[in-house]
């Protein structure tokens, strides 16, 4: 199997279990979504916007485009976190599947006051989606403390046998 189609399958991942959580979380009340809890980010919906913001970052890392600017101080509206982050993992999920074995090898260096480094795209890639595994994961620890114990399976692996299905 070429790197392309398993960095392509990767992306597609990524922008299908962001759908499924935002499926899942768009029912939820805004009283919920924003309820505190101990955690990196203290609720739903600004560990959500965290996620959109990194998957923005690394998307500009990798497209070699510039970082989108984004206010601050604006309310975290869960539509428009919904929306956003759906936009960005398909942009994601089209430029990976439009790039070739060659292109995924091509390093792209970073150098920025938190770390330096030089490493291919598919590095990036799976930073990305591995990034927001881990946060999606807390989310689900959030949902559970707070009630919310309907989330679906999101796995990796499950995403691949229903997508053959």
């Amino acid at each position: 199997m070429s790197l392309r189609k398993i960095m392509a399958n990767y992306a597609a991942y990524n922008l299908w279990v962001n759908q499924q959580f935002v499926n899942w979380l768009t029912p939820k009340s805004d009283e919920l979504l924003n309820k505190d809890v101990p955690s990196s980010y203290s609720s739903i919906i600004k560990t959500l916007n965290h996620i959109w913001e990194t998957e923005q970052y690394w998307f500009s890392i990798i497209t070699e485009t510039a970082l989108p600017e984004r206010n601050e101080n604006v309310d975290l509206d869960k539509n428009v976190i919904f929306e956003g982050l759906l936009k960005t993992s398909e942009k994601l999920s089209e430029f990976i599947s439009s790039l070739s074995d060659e292109q995924l090898y091509k390093t792209v260096k970073i150098e920025n006051p938190w770390f330096q480094c030089e490493l291919p795209i598919s590095d990036y890639l799976l930073q990305v989606v591995n990034h927001g595994t881990y946060h999606r994961g807390q989310i689900v620890t959030i949902g559970r403390n707070i009630g919310i114990t309907d989330a679906s399976n999101t796995d990796y692996n499950f995403y691949n046998v229903v997508k053959n299905q």
